[in-house]
């Protein structure tokens, strides 16, 4: 594929995609040392890239009447794949994954498609809707990799050349790796002077122990960057991305946490797990971004809001924003107005606390307390740890 599929799909996406904007972030570029640019794929219609390469494939097609169009996602690929079927007056059928996220679920059948849940990763959910549709023959779309796909992925691209030219680097979130190709493919074509970064949740790195090398196909993957996960990437997305990326990072789950917290706290941004990824390697130093103009690629912003406040959680205490100890105490009456004095003389404000007094190791008068307390930051966080064995008691 060259560079003019590629344009061929930015017309045919003309009038049904947002051409999204590129933001540049004061915040992150002070904490990076360059400037850092954000192309909010959050802002989306469906919310995400998918729909650019869902609408291209389905646009293409043939279709005999009453045809049905099959698909797999983790939430992304099937709200595009459901828009751009219904857009086309098609019936499409999605497989996801049993652990896929409600929001992404009700998003999906809100487009207008039948969903079908099984399996416990994205690779069980894609073999039964393959075999599925060979069944009863459809037309399976999909999720990465195909040229078409690609295709239309890559006028993320085309938009990045349209908006900063003379960007030095991109930095962008992959699973299966159609983004990461497209984009790739583009960027190099039009700005051969750009590098160009895929990313990758730690859990979920098949890219990465894949790249320049045999295709690898990952035995188990655990990360919360569910648009990610994905246990072995494509063989033509994988083609593109060996020959036009520059190479390859990845990041922690408690690193995407953070960033979707800094995104949320200084951009405003709504980011998904897996959408924040490429932001998380940019502002945990995978990179030296010192004077250089970077890219971020938000890749989406699906993210399900019984689920927030677990990620919210996780990138405190990952920034030392929240701290948990757990204090040895004499189990009498007083002792926790003393514990309570410390916090509030060292500014600690408590979220939650649970006694503990079964545990074996104490003696009958004694009690663990466990305490989570919000602080401003790790220097905050352990001048609270410091108060407390200064007044002499034994933290676990």
């Amino acid at each position: 594929m060259e560079i003019n599929e590629i344009k061929k799909a930015r017309e045919r996406l003309l009038g049904t995609v947002h051409h999204t904007p590129l933001e540049r972030s004061d915040t992150f570029s002070r904490l990076t040392g360059g400037d850092v640019y954000l192309k909010c794929e959050n802002l989306q219609k469906t919310g995400s890239f998918k729909v650019r390469g869902a609408f291209n494939k389905i646009s293409k097609l043939e279709l005999k009447e009453g045809c049905k169009v099959f698909s797999c996602s983790a939430g992304n690929h099937a709200q595009g794949v459901a828009y751009s079927a219904t857009r086309r007056g098609i019936e499409s059928v999605i497989y996801m994954p049993l652990s896929t996220p409600i929001a992404k679920i009700s998003a999906t059948e809100g487009y207008g498609a039948k969903v079908v849940l099984h399996g416990d990763v994205f690779d069980d959910a894609q073999a039964r809707a393959i075999s599925d549709c060979k069944a009863q023959g459809g037309v399976f779309i999909p999720p990465f990799d195909d040229e078409d796909i690609i295709a239309g992925q890559g006028t993320v691209g085309l938009e990045l050349f349209d908006d900063l030219p003379d960007a030095d680097a991109v930095l962008v979130p992959a699973g299966g790796g159609g983004l990461l190709a497209g984009v790739a493919l583009a960027v190099k074509s039009v700005m051969p002077h750009a590098k160009v970064y895929g990313v990758q949740a730690e859990g979920a790195a098949a890219i990465a122990r894949s790249f320049k090398r045999e295709t690898t196909e990952l035995n188990k993957i655990f990360t919360i960057a569910d648009g990610i996960a994905v246990k072995r990437p494509g063989d033509i997305t994988m083609k593109y991305i060996n020959k036009y990326v520059d190479d390859m990072l990845t990041v922690s789950d408690n690193e995407i946490a953070s960033a979707i917290i800094a995104l949320i706290e200084r951009a405003k941004e709504i980011v998904e797990p897996a959408g924040a990824a490429g932001l998380a390697a940019a502002i945990c130093g995978r990179y030296d971004f010192t004077g250089k103009k970077t890219i971020c690629v938000l890749s989406g912003g699906n993210i399900d809001v019984s689920f927030i406040h677990k990620i919210i959680e996780k990138g405190l205490i990952s920034r030392g924003r929240q701290i948990r100890l757990s204090v040895v105490l004499s189990d009498k009456p007083g002792s926790l107005e003393d514990v309570s004095r410390i916090l509030a003389r060292n500014g600690a404000n408590v979220i939650a606390i649970q006694y503990d007094r079964v545990n074996a190791e104490l003696s009958l008068n004694e009690t663990i307390l466990h305490i989570t307390c919000e602080v401003s930051g790790a220097e905050h966080g352990a001048r609270v740890f410091d108060a407390f064995k200064t007044a002499g008691y034994i933290l676990l």
